[in-house]
């Protein structure tokens, strides 16, 4: 049975008072230990600064003095850094660490003087890419061999499967093992950690202040991750996009699991190929997902199996791996959760008048959808199944014809849709990403044409208010948000994770906070 994984904060300070201020500041977020990096001190004197910093720690204390070529900042001889390192053993650190590549050399040079209490890593850092899992079971052995005990390897992710032959060294390696994978691909190998038994993970103390590429804060590692209850049996599920940092997902879905007690974790997965994704995390652990821009429409082809709504609407935004046969089911839950928000926009609008006796106010509305990707196809054929006259608008016109025959409606450009007015009252859709955060400037319709209109959507919910809402709303439609949207889908697909009703008031009281 391994430890559970320790969680440290490294300060990367330029003076000692700074770095003793983070040292209590880590112990009050819940950290285990924090790491010293001797290397970012503007000034260091050894032994005034080592008895300074290891006198009484609020914390257990890993001492790193990194050279320039190993990604630190140190540029001298390496004989005043075994120094450094040795007295920092002497004074009473945890833990030290010293690079693969002169780990023989600091272990001649300290002969057998090492303190009892403190633990030797011996590391290697690989800042191009991530070898190959023989190459790093050979990696292994060789820092094994110089007497470490515990050893490091940070590689550097070029694409997310790259992960998945560090969890395998993790899972299998007989020693204390800290296995990280830098970079933003590389970000679920922090998240994960404590569930393939890893020595340790990182937590910066706020931005800025990582000592690696990719690192998270150890307040996201706690509070969104739940780190602390990640373990073997944790189920994964996560959203599949590219970009995907910006995604309140993680959030949501990780209080929604805790609030339930449901043994899960969700997490960000920037995915650059799909297939490759799933034929390299096959698992039943990594059990569902979220699928996003731009990936809806591939997803649909990697699923053995396809629910018929998702399937017409030629996009997936969630499969679910079935537990009986691994097999990847395909769901679409942004049909749903757009089509039911925007019919609440139009009630609101017009004091709950339902024409045609159809039940559903967009019978008979014009429905402009501006956008022709998985979220355009969705919106578009939930509008046409509830009776709406459905127009596409695109910036690739071909792509909005295509969309229109499907749907059995009509195409334009986005630049024609400034001066398109065929009746009042319209209903618009923006399903595009123009607007998101950071680029919050943006609006894919100019703000005069959108008095023709009086219900007004927009997909995008980071800002909870686009500019193309404040606009809308300014010219007097009713705007309906992304949030509204995301809420509804997400507790569909959180009743499709987990087989759990969703806890609907916790799940608004999130995205409302978060926005």
């Amino acid at each position: 049975m391994r430890e559970p994984t320790l969680l440290c904060v490294p300060s990367v300070a330029k003076s000692t008072d700074q770095m003793a201020a983070d040292m209590r500041l880590a112990r009050s977020n819940g950290a285990d230990l924090v790491e010293i990096r001797l290397d970012h001190l503007q000034s260091f004197d050894p032994q005034r600064d080592l008895r300074f910093l290891l006198k009484d720690p609020p914390l257990p204390t890993l001492v790193t003095y990194r050279p320039k070529w190993e990604g630190g900042e140190y540029e001298g001889d390496d004989e005043p850094r075994f120094e450094a390192l040795c007295l920092a053993m002497e004074l009473g650190a945890d833990y030290v660490d010293v690079e693969l590549k002169v780990a023989d050399k600091f272990f001649a040079s300290i002969s057998n003087k090492k303190p009892e209490k403190c633990k030797i890593i011996v590391s290697s850092h690989n800042y191009q890419f991530t070898p190959s899992l023989e190459d790093l079971g050979n990696l292994v052995a060789r820092i094994q061999a110089t007497g470490a005990d515990i050893v490091k390897i940070a590689t550097t992710a070029v694409d997310i499967s790259d992960v998945a032959r560090m969890f395998q060294i993790i899972v299998h390696c007989q020693v204390p093992i800290i296995g990280l994978v830098m970079k933003e691909r590389g970000l679920i190998c922090r998240l994960l950690c404590s569930k393939f038994g890893g020595y340790l993970t990182f937590g910066t103390l706020e931005s800025g202040k990582e000592s690696a590429p990719g690192q998270p804060s150890i307040s996201d590692l706690l509070n969104v991750y739940n780190i602390r209850q990640i373990g073997p049996d944790t189920k994964v599920f996560g959203i599949i996009g590219k970009p995907v940092g910006h995604s309140k997902g993680p959030i949501l879905h990780n209080a929604a699991f805790r609030s339930v007690g449901f043994n899960a974790v969700y997490v960000p997965l920037l995915v650059d190929n799909l297939a490759d994704f799933f034929n390299v995390y096959s698992s039943p652990d990594f059990a569902g997902f979220s699928c996003t821009i731009p990936h809806k429409e591939a997803a649909l082809k990697i699923c053995d199996e396809v629910d018929p709504i998702a399937k017409s609407i030629g996009a997936v935004n969630t499969i679910i791996r079935r537990p009986s046969d691994g097999k990847l089911i395909g769901y679409n839950t942004d049909y749903v959760g757009a089509i039911s928000a925007i019919e609440d926009g139009i009630k609101v609008s017009s004091h709950n008048a339902v024409k045609d006796g159809t039940g559903s106010p967009l019978a008979g509305k014009l429905f402009v959808v501006i956008g022709a990707g998985g979220a355009g196809k969705a919106l578009a054929y939930g509008a046409k199944q509830k009776g709406a006259k459905v127009v596409i608008a695109n910036r690739t016109v071909d792509r909005a014809r295509e969309l229109a025959r499907w749907v059995g409606g009509d195409a334009l450009s986005l630049s024609e849709l400034e001066n398109f007015h065929p009746e009042e009252g319209m209903i618009l859709a923006n399903t595009t990403s123009i607007g998101m955060h950071p680029k919050v400037d943006e609006s894919p319709i100019p703000k005069q044409a959108l008095r023709f209109y009086s219900v007004v959507f927009d997909a995008v919910y980071n800002p909870r208010m686009t500019k193309l809402l404040l606009e809308a709303e300014e010219s007097g439609a009713v705007v309906v948000s992304g949030l509204e949207m995301f809420i509804r889908q997400a507790m569909r697909q959180f009743e499709l994770f987990t087989g759990l009703p969703a806890p609907e008031q916790l799940m608004r009281e999130i995205m409302t906070k978060n926005a």
